[in-house]
């Protein structure tokens, strides 16, 4: 058995799909550009050659967020067979590449963050968002060390925070200095290029704070002696992720769009109650400690939410700070590519 597997209920159904691996056609173009290409079904690993026997939805992900917990049950591959359609997941290591694959129809779907969306829009990049995630908000903090002598958001004044640009982290950094009364302007930038540069400027005390996300937040947290400044404080942030469509699947295919967010919310559903097996599967794919998973997964609720007005506004609240900050060179208006009440949005059942 595939060690990733932990989907007790549905093992057998599993099994049968990830085992099975050969040639198949397209729903859209030929996939191409992303590495670690996995098709449940029949399609070339090596060449990503098709036969002319069926048809596939390309899907992008990053290890370690819930569409990554969708691709380990089956269940969307179980949900999609009957219409003829099988699913080829490519990984990506972070939203933004995995925009610019959607932009270009590389892929026909995919999740990514709250920012990465904005800085597509802004850069007038075309996309459609399906989806949301429930809100997270305890996922993102900032921190420092105990023994910085730093013991409020205020006190950063004039002090180095490694982020991130343009992070979700980054943003609640932002929303927490403007809080205490300071600006963006009275901290000084130390933009990283990932979470283990952003750790080790930290722990080798380069910086004065360090603002991370779950599940790399959890693991200083978690290693190292810190405090975190933000948590308790209701930043009005829901720290929420999205799915994105490339608009012309969404436009051509919305029952299969709708099919992707009926099943991932099957997947999360099992997801909360299983906590245990998911935080052993993130675990042993991100090669990260149990007792690190643990404090990020027991943290959040998994879940799939419809756009509605209430997530437009939060995600408009952060275009305008990023503009307002002078991270995108234009204002958006994210109503434009967040339709309400398409025809894909979900049947969720709650």
């Amino acid at each position: 058995m595939n060690k990733y597997t932990v989907f007790g209920r549905w093992t057998a159904i599993c099994l049968a799909l990830m085992l099975v691996l050969a040639g198949c056609g397209s729903a859209g173009k030929q996939a191409g550009g992303s590495a670690d290409t996995k098709t449940s079904g029949s399609t070339d690993q090596q060449t990503g050659s098709a036969d002319k026997s069926g048809k596939v939805i390309r899907i992008g992900y990053q290890k370690g967020n819930t569409l990554n917990i969708l691709k380990e049950s089956g269940l969307l591959e179980k949900s999609l067979k009957e219409q003829g359609y099988q699913v080829e997941w490519k990984v990506f290591a972070s939203g933004g590449p995995l925009l610019e694959a959607l932009f270009s129809g590389s892929i026909d779907y995919g999740h990514a963050a709250d920012g990465p969306g904005i800085f597509a829009q802004a850069s007038n990049k075309p996309l459609v968002y399906v989806g949301a995630d429930l809100p997270n908000p305890e996922g993102v903090g900032v921190m420092v060390l105990k023994d910085s002598g730093l013991g409020s958001i205020a006190d950063l004044k004039g002090k180095k925070i490694a982020a991130l640009k343009g992070g979700n982290h980054h943003y609640l950094a932002v929303l927490a200095l403007e809080k205490a009364g300071l600006t963006a302007d009275d901290v000084e930038w130390v933009y990283v290029k990932d979470a283990s540069q952003g750790r080790a400027v930290f722990e080798t005390k380069q910086v004065d704070a360090l603002a991370s996300w779950d599940p790399f937040f959890a693991g200083v947290e978690t290693d190292l002696q810190t405090v975190n400044l933000t948590e308790g404080i209701d930043y009005q942030y829901p720290n929420r992720t999205f799915y994105f469509a490339n608009v012309k699947f969404a436009e051509e295919h919305p029952e299969l769009v709708k099919a992707i967010l009926e099943a991932t919310q099957k997947s999360d559903e099992w997801a909360n109650e299983n906590k245990p097996e998911v935080i052993k599967l993130l675990s042993e794919m991100l090669g990260i400690d149990q007792k690190v998973m643990t404090r990020a997964i027991e943290r959040r609720q998994y879940g799939v939410e419809k756009i509605t007005p209430e997530v437009i506004q939060a995600q408009q609240v952060q275009a305008d700070v990023f503009y307002r900050i002078g991270l995108i060179p234009k204002q958006v208006n994210v109503a434009e590519i967040m339709p309400v009440d398409a025809k894909w949005a979900p049947e969720l059942n709650k």
